[in-house]
């Protein structure tokens, strides 16, 4: 009976033992969304996922200082929330552990050790981050507004970003000290009053937002993206406005319209990059090389894959619509392409056919790109998650950056602040 009892004993302990573990692994940053717990929260601002999870990110560091104090006091609302709603035995301390494996155990994260800091606005899906990871980098601040693509972000760094860059509130949450800015910042016209076009006619644009942050943290460099359209926008006064707006926040401005089919994507995506460095921080006499074509082009062929099933266009969208008008036709390709496609837009999902490449393959012997080759195109590593729809898939690559040609670029800006490590 002894036995048998301390058998059953032993049993119950370890069910026990079990069950409090579940209990206790059963948090995530994303738990924050809940109704429950917002209701709890004195004051919500929507950036409780944004400051913990940066917090984590930086843990290791002195940048978690900045988001230290919030942090906590959300983690101390979030475990008063669990123990009291869901009867969890957890405590601060075991909260953060777990969390940590959360926000670290992901596809990219920050490299250890790092060798220079950098923001990320208007991250997207973080086209722009993986360049800059590759090359020694770690992310301090990143913002984003869409949900979407918060998502997909999250899924591969383990960071949630913060919101609408606009709002003073999500500008306070950066850090004063960082090396290199980069956004990828939407073109919108702006007002030029003066004579010259500076600071003050970028006012009411989402650029006005970018030069604020600079005028603010005066960062070593600066690297911009846009579409190739902004050097002719408005007759050529937007990316006026641009130059000299950057120019009077103290930065020797350097610009080329780079196209990523030359640095190692099947793609032809032109999109100027705007660099700038410190004047103060940086010699004043400094000069900026934008990088070379890679040697040997690649080809859609390349990068296709065989046997997709589920992307099929119909037999009779192919007739009615899509090989009908005499305006256009779609580009098609296969393995046999020795080519570089047109630039992947945010719409292809949309029944805009005309402009868009598709495979000759599948259920109907025309099909889309899927997801993966999107990827592929757009430089984007195999192992990168895609947790969204098929139809925001394609929204997010279509506006995302590609990869290769930002990190050839940002080489060349990392080397440069690195020759001049001891300048001040």
């Amino acid at each position: 009976m002894t036995n048998e009892f301390t058998e059953k004993m032993t049993k119950l302990r370890n069910n026990f033992t079990m069950i409090a573990m579940k209990q206790k692994e059963n948090i995530s940053i994303n738990e924050l969304d809940k109704k429950q717990f917002k209701v709890r929260l004195a004051e919500s601002s929507d950036n409780e996922k944004a400051v913990l999870s940066h917090y984590l990110h930086n843990i290791h560091n002195g940048v978690s200082e900045h988001y230290k104090q919030e942090a906590f006091q959300v983690l101390e609302e979030y475990v008063s929330y669990k123990v009291a709603e869901e009867k969890c035995s957890i405590d601060v301390e075991e909260a953060i552990q777990q969390l940590l494996f959360e926000v670290e155990n992901v596809p990219f994260p920050t490299p250890n050790p790092y060798k220079f800091k950098f923001i990320d606005l208007f991250a997207g899906i973080g086209g722009f981050r993986i360049a800059m990871q590759n090359l020694g980098g770690k992310c301090v601040f990143t913002s984003e507004w869409d949900k979407d693509a918060q998502r997909t972000y999250q899924a591969n760094f383990g960071e949630i970003p913060f919101g609408d860059i606009t709002k003073q509130s999500v500008k306070n949450y950066i850090p004063s000290q960082f090396d290199l800015l980069c956004a990828g910042f939407p073109c919108q016209a702006f007002s030029i009053a003066g004579k010259r076009g500076g600071f003050d006619d970028t006012r009411g644009t989402l650029f006005f937002d970018v030069a604020e942050i600079i005028q603010k943290h005066q960062p070593k460099a600066i690297f911009l993206e846009n579409v190739k359209g902004l050097t002719s926008h408005d007759k050529g006064r937007t990316f006026e406005v641009i130059k000299n707006t950057l120019e009077d926040l103290g930065y020797s401005v350097f610009t080329k319209i780079i196209n990523a089919a030359d640095f190692g994507v099947p793609q032809n995506r032109e999109r100027i990059f705007i660099v700038g460095f410190h004047q103060q921080k940086m010699p004043a006499n400094l000069s900026f090389e934008f990088p070379e074509p890679d040697a040997t082009p690649v080809f859609i062929n390349q990068f296709l894959e065989k046997g997709v099933s589920g992307y099929s266009i119909s037999k009779h969208l192919q007739k009615t619509y899509m090989f009908k008008k005499e305006d256009g036709k779609p580009q098609i390709v296969d393995e046999n392409s020795s080519i570089q496609v047109k630039t992947l837009v945010s719409t292809y999902h949309k029944i805009q056919r005309l402009t868009g490449t598709f495979v000759r393959d599948g259920e109907t012997d025309l099909r889309l790109l899927t997801v993966n080759e999107c990827k592929r195109i757009m430089g984007f590593p195999e192992h990168y998650q895609v947790p969204v729809s098929r139809t925001q898939a394609y929204r997010q690559f279509g506006n995302s950056v590609a990869v290769p040609a930002i990190q050839a670029t940002a080489q060349k800006i990392i080397e440069l602040l690195k020759d001049n490590e001891s300048t001040k």
